[in-house]
């Protein structure tokens, strides 16, 4: 008698999820596309508009924007299931793409970037709870590899693609090509929607109209950091010290409870995302800088060399979708911030002349990799220690305190840099001791994202 042929094990493009894998993944690369596009565009678009004035809240208010977005998106998919946001996200996101495309004037821009960033916000917790959905445990490592590696095509190209619109073709159409691809996207997703329901029984939502409350109060926060980061001297320190006041009374509000004492299981898991994406990004804006200022790069070669780790971010990727079983919940983690700490202190080291650059590029593509470890990861242990009807919320937890954390350290390197009359190598070396040292912490904490045990009844 012949044995059967094992079934193969479902792959992310197995017939029932593949148009949802490809929808979901090239919706993921425009929201990334566009995130990169505009800040190219956007000075052309701030002199085209006579809108100088109004230049950082254009960025700030669609980031607010996100953040609010981001809370309800989470209530409503919890309650409700995510095909209601995700079609709620993609309206006004097309909407305010369009918008800001035909603006006028700049205050007519700003509301359209309003418009657009809430539009995203919905759009991207919608996506992970269809994950948590729709695909299989096994394959939510992988998934979130795909959605990394759509961050990496439009970081490498998206600011010369929206350089070449800009001067050839015009400013709006950084704005009005995107939606052409993004509705063809979502219509991908749309029919696999259609057997996803809610995850739990529905229930009222505690407190959510506090949540949502306190959302407005960090999205406040959030854009005075925007605002702030751009000014100098006295108004700088004001709107980013009143920012972080903010953050402090809001953000813990939003996030799992046992945050702040890195409780185990889900707390940690959010606090590394947060550890990481602040040390990766403190990081990141300095390099060129260094670069350029200390070691005479010009800007095309300082902007190789950040390539050199957005692709190494996408090996790591790779390489965690393939490993099937670690040892243990926090190996993953632990590995990937031990290589953003290695790679960030040796980056640090090139701001001593004797130190040749080549060692600071390799150090940049080993954080790179760490990230590549790290990100799909904790997206995957999110889901994996989030009870049904919990996805939507710890979801929005987890890309909240991967937000907020960024822009709060790319305001406060901003303020360390802007301090003196000209950066030197002590403030460069400061920063990077800074991003390696909370890369650090993330690493000697990763152990925490493995829960607590249930005490066992007699």
């Amino acid at each position: 008698m012949i044995a059967p042929s094992p079934v193969p094990a479902e792959s992310l493009f197995a017939p029932r999820l593949r148009a949802m894998t490809v929808g979901s993944v090239a919706l993921v690369s425009l929201l990334a596309f566009e995130a990169l596009a505009v800040g190219t565009a956007m000075p052309t678009v701030a002199r085209a508009l006579d809108g100088l004035a109004l230049y950082g809240i254009a960025f700030g208010g669609p980031f607010a924007a996100g953040v609010v977005a981001m809370v309800l998106s989470g209530i409503w998919c919890d309650r409700r299931g995510p095909r209601a946001p995700m079609w709620a996200g993609l309206a006004g996101f097309v909407a305010g793409l369009l918008l800001a495309g035909a603006a006028t004037d700049m205050a007519t821009l700003v509301v359209g970037r309003i418009v657009q960033g809430f539009g995203s916000g919905l759009l991207s917790v919608a996506l992970y709870v269809i994950v948590a959905q729709a695909y299989p445990e096994r394959l939510h490592r992988r998934i979130f590899a795909a959605f990394a590696a759509a961050w990496v095509v439009p970081s490498l190209v998206g600011p010369v693609v929206a350089g070449l619109v800009v001067e050839h073709v015009g400013w709006r159409w950084v704005f009005l090509a995107v939606p052409v691809v993004a509705v063809p996207a979502v219509l991908l997703i749309h029919p696999g929607l259609r057997s996803i329901g809610v995850a739990g029984p529905v229930r009222r939502s505690v407190g959510a109209l506090a949540r949502i409350g306190w959302a407005c109060g960090a999205g406040v926060s959030a854009a005075l950091l925007h605002i702030g980061g751009q000014q100098r001297g006295v108004a700088a320190a004001s709107l980013v010290g009143l920012a972080l006041v903010g953050m402090l009374g809001c953000v813990p509000r939003l996030l799992p409870a046992g945050f702040l004492r890195a409780g185990r299981g889900l707390p940690t898991v959010v606090g590394l995302r947060g550890l990481a994406s602040a040390a990766f990004v403190g990081a990141e804006v300095v390099i060129p800088l260094m670069l350029s200022r200390e070691r005479g790069f010009t800007p095309t070669a300082a902007g190789l060399v950040l390539t050199t780790g957005a692709l190494s971010w996408s090996l790591g990727s790779w390489l965690q979708a393939r490993i099937r079983s670690p040892r243990s919940r926090g190996t993953l983690p632990r590995a990937g911030l031990t290589c953003i700490t290695a790679g960030t202190a040796v980056v640090g080291g090139c701001v001593v002349p004797a130190v040749p650059v080549w060692v600071g590029i390799l150090g940049w593509a080993v954080a790179g990799l760490g990230m590549g470890l790290l990100f799909p990861s904790l997206s995957a242990l999110t889901l994996e220690l989030s009870a049904p009807g919990e996805q939507g919320r710890n979801s929005s937890s987890l890309q909240l305190c991967d937000s907020l954390a960024s822009a709060t350290v790319l305001a406060l390197t901003g303020a360390v840099l802007a301090a003196g009359a000209a950066p030197g190598r002590f403030d460069y070396g400061l920063t990077l001791a800074v991003a390696a040292g909370l890369a650090l912490v993330g690493a000697l904490l990763a152990g925490r994202v493995v829960p607590a045990p249930r005490p066992v009844s007699v």
